[in-house]
């Protein structure tokens, strides 16, 4: 007996560590995966953000993955023939305005689909689903139609407010309203003599905090990176935004990779500073979520 126990001691230990150092592979696997995915994601940033350093020459006969001392001239190239700071603020206005009335608005209404019985909500919901399977562009001649007989061409309203009537955040808040909001909380607050919107405002809009951190990221970038619809209802320079800016530097004034670059560049910058805002929010509300359930 001792002796066969001392054999399965052994043979126990031995299929620990092998198990162990199996997991260990795999780990390593794993992480060699991820870093080779990371640096294949940050490349292309890295080389944007050198590229910008450099002249045009530079650009178009060497490959380099270091930095040039070129910047301050492409800086001043571009601020000559465009005013790149005027496209940002107006990116900036335009993605944040369209954001906050987004996702106010598609909150608004998915409270309204999920907490309201009412006649057709099935059928309505099922419309507005519908209307995602549209191209936006294909509204494009419509929406100008619209604007030119309201006469709000060449104006922020033309762009923000078709932004904030959006289906997808409807769609998503609902959903994660239907799962995380008990109908009782509201019924709580009825009979408390609390308003709708009242009950909305202080006790749905901040449950809804995760939800609504993830689709801003996607809504203010989308909004951002906009460049068709203000090329087509804007006419004024002093009122494009920086992408249609960026892509004037490089039509009207020729191909100058440095200049363009560097304001692809300035044109990310917003976006990279609010997905590492938001990004902890969503990390966390999906850790809660998990301990939750």
């Amino acid at each position: 007996m001792q002796t066969a126990k001392s054999i399965e001691q052994p043979n126990a230990a031995i299929q620990h560590y092998a198990s162990t150092k199996r997991l260990t592979l795999g780990k390593v696997i794993i992480y060699l995966l991820l870093t080779g995915l990371a640096v294949i994601c940050i490349v292309p940033f890295y080389l944007m953000i050198i590229y910008s350093t450099h002249n045009n020459a530079t650009i178009a006969s060497t490959f380099t993955f270091l930095p040039g001392p070129f910047v301050a001239d492409n800086y001043l190239n571009m601020a000559s023939k465009i005013n790149i700071w005027r496209g940002f603020a107006n990116s900036l206005f335009i993605a944040g305005t369209s954001t906050v009335l987004s996702l106010y608005i598609g909150s608004l209404t998915a409270y309204g689909f999920a907490k309201f019985k009412f006649k057709g909500r099935t059928w309505l919901f099922m419309f507005l689903l519908a209307t995602m399977m549209v191209p936006g562009q294909l509204a494009l001649i419509g929406m100008y139609r619209l604007f030119s007989t309201l006469g709000l061409l060449d104006s922020y309203a033309a762009i923000i407010l078709p932004a904030a009537a959006n289906a997808f955040n409807v769609f998503f808040i609902k959903q994660f309203m239907e799962s995380s909001i008990p109908d009782e909380i509201i019924e709580s607050a009825r009979v408390d003599s609390a308003g709708e919107f009242r009950t909305f405002n202080q006790i749905v809009l901040p449950i809804l905090g995760p939800a609504i951190s993830a689709l801003g990221i996607f809504t203010f970038i989308g909004s951002w990176n906009n460049f068709l619809t203000p090329l087509v209802l804007f006419f004024s320079l002093d009122k494009y935004p920086l992408p249609v800016l960026v892509a004037l530097v490089q039509g009207y004034y020729g191909m100058d990779y440095g200049l363009l670059y560097l304001g692809v560049a300035i044109s990310i910058l917003p976006i990279i500073i609010v997905f590492a805002i938001f990004s902890r929010q969503i990390i966390g509300s999906v850790a809660l979520g998990a301990v939750k359930g």
